[in-house]
């Protein structure tokens, strides 16, 4: 198995304590997001971990006990975007806290296991395309030799997130200005030793140089692995995905980053977060029906 840890909520910024504590116990309980009472039991054993892949944008709380992680594969998409706390409120400064967290990071583990995510992009009355390329690059030249891919992505509005960004003046590019925006990052981050690739990014930014992401992605975990890594295309995120199968020991609604574009966001949670317990919301019940997450099953 490959363990994302996670998409649905920043474990390494808001949770560490939990998930090492569910490595040294070598599993962690996973509710069904569409059927709550349907619990999986995911072994973190490193007989039945291929990898991990932490999503964050702050693995400060992580960084002093990294060796646990040593004896598994590993790398983080670390998102590092140059909006301030009318988007993002729950996140720290970027270039007292976040960028010197950034290269912390890549001096532990090396900058190819540090992936740089600027996304998701949407403009607005506030973020113009000149605010972005003029931050962007401010950030890619500190963060120059410290990562070798920087993904982007343009917002998709769904329902949930266009209403928690009510009032931010949001604007409505058409598809040539994107292009132009995505080849003018492209240019500023290879610039400063990025390759650029886009996220599940409907639009054909191909004539940029920006090729597909793949955010979980096997060749890189092979490099890191230093072995093969059989993983099959997920079949559980959207069709433009590129990522591999994972699974998912996060929890949605979970998140106290409070970002206003967050699409794992929907609405309070129903349990409380419990450092002890198995769950990273809540505990197990009696009426859950609890599964072995067997390796391989996806």
């Amino acid at each position: 198995m490959i363990v994302s840890v996670s998409r649905r909520t920043d474990v390494p910024a808001f949770y560490s304590p939990w998930f090492f504590r569910r490595l040294e116990e070598g599993y962690a309980l996973v509710r069904n997001p569409m059927n709550p009472r349907q619990v999986s039991r995911v072994s973190l054993l490193r007989q039945d971990v291929d990898a991990f892949v932490f999503w964050t944008k702050n693995p400060l709380p992580m960084l002093e006990r990294l060796p646990a992680l040593e004896p598994y594969p590993y790398c983080f998409q670390f998102t590092l975007t140059a909006y301030g706390r009318d988007v993002e409120p729950g996140i720290p400064s970027k270039g007292e806290v976040l960028v010197p967290a950034f290269r912390r990071l890549s001096r532990a583990i090396g900058p190819h296991r540090v992936i740089w995510r600027y996304d998701p992009i949407f403009l607005s009355d506030s973020y113009t395309p000149a605010y972005h390329l003029r931050y962007f690059e401010a950030l890619a030249q500190r963060l120059s030799g410290y990562g070798e891919t920087c993904v982007i992505s343009f917002l998709d509005f769904y329902r949930s997130t266009r209403k928690r960004m009510a009032g931010l003046g949001l604007w409505e590019p058409q598809e040539d200005q994107l292009r132009e925006l995505a080849a003018a990052l492209a240019a500023i981050a290879r610039r400063y030793g990025f390759q650029m690739t886009a996220c599940a990014e409907a639009l054909d930014l191909s004539g940029a140089g920006i090729a597909p992401a793949r955010c979980i992605d096997p060749a890189l975990l092979e490099r890191i692995a230093g072995r093969p890594i059989p993983a099959g295309k997920d079949r559980n995120q959207r069709p433009l995905c590129g990522c591999a199968a994972s699974v998912d020991i996060g929890a949605y609604s979970s998140c106290p980053g409070g970002c206003r574009y967050c699409y794992a966001d929907h609405g309070r949670p129903g349990a409380l977060h419990r450092p002890d317990s198995p769950l990273l919301l809540g505990v197990p019940e009696p009426e859950d029906r609890v599964t072995l997450r067997s390796p391989g099953r996806t």
